[in-house]
């Protein structure tokens, strides 16, 4: 399935101002902005949120790399041209876990 098509059967983003990608400790190790050129990545990171209880593991990696279909290719071809998915690519080589915290817009 194409990103776009996996994008439009996930759950609804608009009450969302982002989400904090967070470490064993707490701290912010990455975040996506609900602003444009992002949305896509949010809602996807948003819908792992959801599916695997706000834990970021290898599996949940690769659910979202198999969501983000073919931006995968242009990801491993062009490293840092799409961190959101070298992000899931980080989690799965290194057995990262990590928590993932939907940030609700005032």
């Amino acid at each position: 399935m194409a990103f776009q098509d996996n994008l439009a059967a996930m759950p609804d983003i608009s009450r969302l101002s982002g989400l904090d990608v967070c470490g064993e400790n707490g701290g912010v190790l990455h975040h996506i902005p609900a602003a444009p050129g992002k949305l896509g990545s949010l809602k996807l990171y948003n819908a792992l949120a959801e599916r695997f209880g706000g834990i970021l593991d290898g599996e949940a990696a690769e659910q979202g790399l198999e969501w983000f279909a073919e931006h995968v290719a242009d990801a491993q071809a062009n490293p840092g041209k799409h961190p959101n998915i070298d992000l899931l690519f980080k989690v799965k080589t290194e057995g990262l876990k990590l928590r993932l915290r939907p940030l609700v817009a005032d």
